[in-house]
């Protein structure tokens, strides 16, 4: 899972035709759907935590953990400013660990689709059933086969801003369904002399049928499936997915741990 680093310094700058208020409403509608009005709520790949605020300014303590200490270290500096008691944590959510239990679990701006393999994907979902209390709620969205397939794949995007520059190149490989992300990035720095940071990342494609058998592998009970934003069942052309499981059965303490030496193990190539 690659690490946002030179990107992280403009992503909220690229990222600013995101109406964040809105997903946000949106977000916290689900959650009080579903009986969840208050309380201890994970933002699991928070990146540089616009949306974590959002749900604190909402009533909700929030947790934040996310694998990049760039884009964590924009988040604290936002905490910083709000004064929310935010905890931020530098963690890979494939092996992300908490203190207790959380009464819900978000997951947004396509966090899970950096999860590259099916039993890490299963994995991530035992982990968050396992850090929910009983009958927590775990919401988290998704780019669909669709997007990549017919939006992003093979396609090449450009934006030019006085402060910085980017060259966004997509492939997507439909047999593997894999979307490489190659970003090059310039940076104005002091001088209007301008840094060139480049960055690769990889997203997945899951189809819905595949993610509700991982749920249903790690212990979570699939609820429903929306076409992002509206309370519709997802389309042919939807773009990204919402979904909405909740805690079911816990795993033993055990499970991970096999998990953690196998996947080393995988990793080394024994």
């Amino acid at each position: 899972m690659e690490a946002y680093s030179g990107f992280a310094a403009v992503y909220d700058l690229f990222m600013d035709n995101i109406p964040y208020e809105e997903w946000c409403e949106y977000l916290s509608g689900l959650l009080r759907k579903y009986g969840i009005e208050d309380g201890l709520v994970l933002d699991l790949g928070c990146g540089t935590g616009t949306l974590t605020e959002l749900l604190a300014e909402k009533g909700y303590d929030m947790i934040g953990v996310d694998v990049s200490e760039e884009m964590l270290q924009i988040a604290m500096d936002k905490r910083a400013l709000s004064g929310h008691d935010i905890l931020y944590l530098l963690q890979d959510m494939r092996e992300f660990e908490l203190y207790g239990t959380v009464r819900a679990v978000v997951s947004i701006c396509d966090s899970l689709n950096y999860i590259m393999d099916y039993e890490d994907l299963v994995h991530v979902f035992s982990l968050v059933n396992n850090y929910l209390d009983p009958e927590g709620i775990f919401i988290f969205d998704l780019n669909t086969v669709y997007k990549y397939e017919h939006l992003l794949g093979d396609q090449t995007i450009a934006e030019d801003r006085e402060e910085s520059s980017f060259i966004w190149d997509n492939f997507y490989d439909e047999e593997e369904q894999i979307n490489e992300y190659d970003l090059n990035l310039f940076i104005r720095e002091e001088g209007n002399r301008y840094r060139k940071y480049t960055e690769t990342h990889y997203q997945k494609a899951y189809t819905l049928e595949t993610v509700r058998q991982a749920l249903q592998e790690a212990g979570l009970k699939f609820m429903t499936a929306y076409d992002a934003f509206t309370t519709k069942p997802p389309q042919e052309n939807s773009e990204r997915l919402y979904v909405i499981a909740r805690e079911c059965e816990k795993r033993p303490k055990e499970y991970a741990e096999h998990w953690r030496e196998d996947h080393t193990e995988h990793k080394n190539g024994r």
